[in-house]
């Protein structure tokens, strides 16, 4: 059977493969996209992103948690919060981002297959599907297939009362408990969401922090307010072993000899590439122990003409970050030198209750680094849109530097966090000073305010130092 030839294949259509395939249609390249579901959009739309997002979204409007600080602790706009009612929003939304991408897909003239790929040698893809059975040919390949949740033999996924990040929208009720195992960020978006729902959550996490790659500062504020919804934390602590005695309580055996039992348990350690199945020997390639392929700057595999992008070559798996390494993947491939991205510029987005966002350097970081700062600190109860949306407790971290006043992170906790750090991003990428906050206006009353009074805060600091 010839092959069918392309000038880009894309295997995976979830954030980087989709914004790899559209860019390289814009330069007027022939595309197909490979996708071993069913449905389009990968782990991002399908299982990851879009789900646990959606989810948080209807939790806090459900549970009414936004609105606590104003009509009291006991406001919720449903009683009884089901399994059901989280669902129901989470497909909604779904179904409507399948839809756009598909879309944007067709009306750039890209063509989709549905099946498994494998490749055939380094040029040569083998797609296999209940609708495909072909192999399509390319000069340039780009390998975007995503990642899944690791397993452990420690745990046995049963996808009932013990379920990864994947399969946690399937339990059929909310568990009165829950033991998540792992602090990163999967586990502690998922022990915010179910502990604001009134669920008695222990979190298990081997470091002796959560989220060591942010701040500490933000971090140790997230920390307390899991604490004040009634979360355990076991830092420092590891699962020997997971068991069910009895049907519906599950058991985590800790190292350390402790027991911590609930109703369910989610475990979210780690995630794996899903390159099982692409035959990477074919194509002179092979991935590291948790399925990551390595690449360059570029993110050009060590075959010349196939590249890989988004989860599948590791951190920060992000999916904003994903679109961009799909983008410069594309272009690269097709020798357009202009196309870069400043790694330092990426935005952070964590979505925890309250929400996390940060750019640029943390406090250790610069310290170790022997850079001179100063720090502007605003609290959202400062401002009058804090007391307005009844988000007193957020916060806005300004970090800059003390001789050259540059901005050199932004650090945030609170609603809206995701979208407040822009402002900061824009200064930074503009390599702008703390000064601009103080002499830009911003609407009133805004979150956006709190960066105005983060520079007067720090600008006072680093003042009344100099003046001693």
């Amino acid at each position: 059977m010839s092959a069918v030839k392309y000038d880009l294949i894309v295997i995976g259509s979830g954030p980087a493969g989709q914004r790899a395939a559209v860019a390289a249609t814009k330069i007027g390249k022939r595309v197909v996209v490979i996708e071993a579901r069913q449905v389009i959009g990968g782990v991002c739309i399908n299982t990851g992103t879009i789900p646990s997002k959606t989810m948080r979204e209807a939790v806090l409007h459900l549970s009414g948690y936004n609105y606590r600080a104003i009509y009291g602790v006991n406001y919720r706009v449903k009683e009884k919060i089901t399994m059901a009612d989280l669902a129901y929003r989470v497909q909604s939304v779904v179904k409507t981002e399948v839809d756009v991408v598909e879309s944007q897909l067709s009306r750039n003239g890209i063509d989709v297959v549905h099946g498994v790929a494998r490749f055939v040698d380094p040029h040569r893809v083998h797609v296999e599907g209940p609708q495909a059975d072909s192999t399509l040919e390319a000069d340039r390949i780009l390998i975007a297939v995503g990642t899944r949740p690791a397993n452990s033999p420690k745990v046995p996924i049963n996808g009932k009362t013990i379920v990864n990040s994947d399969q946690i929208l399937g339990l059929e009720k909310l568990p009165r408990s829950l033991i998540v195992v792992g602090g990163g960020v999967i586990g502690v978006e998922y022990a915010c969401m179910f502990a604001v729902l009134g669920v008695r959550v222990t979190l298990i996490e081997k470091r002796d922090r959560l989220l060591e790659f942010a701040d500490q500062e933000i971090i140790e504020t997230l920390s307390y307010h899991l604490r004040d919804s009634r979360v355990t934390m076991r830092l420092g602590e590891e699962v020997a072993s997971v068991e069910e005695p009895t049907p519906g309580t599950v058991v985590a055996n800790l190292e350390s000899k402790k027991k911590v039992s609930g109703d369910a348990l989610l475990y979210a350690v780690g995630r794996q590439g899903n390159v099982d199945e692409l035959n990477l020997a074919a194509a002179g390639l092979e991935a590291d122990s948790r399925g990551r392929i390595a690449v360059n700057e570029h993110y050009q595999t060590k075959v010349a003409h196939i590249f890989a992008a988004g989860d599948v070559v590791g951190f920060p798996s992000l999916a904003s970050v994903s679109m961009e390494q799909g983008r410069i993947a594309a272009a690269r491939a097709f020798d357009d030198q202009a196309a870069c991205s400043n790694p330092s510029f990426y935005p952070y987005g964590i979505y925890t209750i309250p929400e996390i966002s940060f750019i640029g350097k943390t406090e250790q970081q610069l310290t170790d680094e022997d850079v001179p700062y100063e720090v502007g600190m605003a609290y959202y109860r400062e401002v009058a849109r804090g007391q307005i949306r009844g988000d007193t407790t957020g916060r806005l971290k300004l970090i800059f530097h003390r001789d050259t006043r540059k901005v050199l992170g932004v650090h945030i906790i609170g609603e809206d966090a995701s979208e407040l750090v822009h402002i900061g991003q824009a200064v930074m990428i503009l390599n702008g000073t703390v000064d601009y906050f103080i002499d830009t206006v911003f609407n009133y009353p805004t979150l956006a305010e709190c960066y105005k009074v983060a520079a007067f805060n720090g600008l006072g600091r680093l003042h009344r130092y100099q003046a001693e």
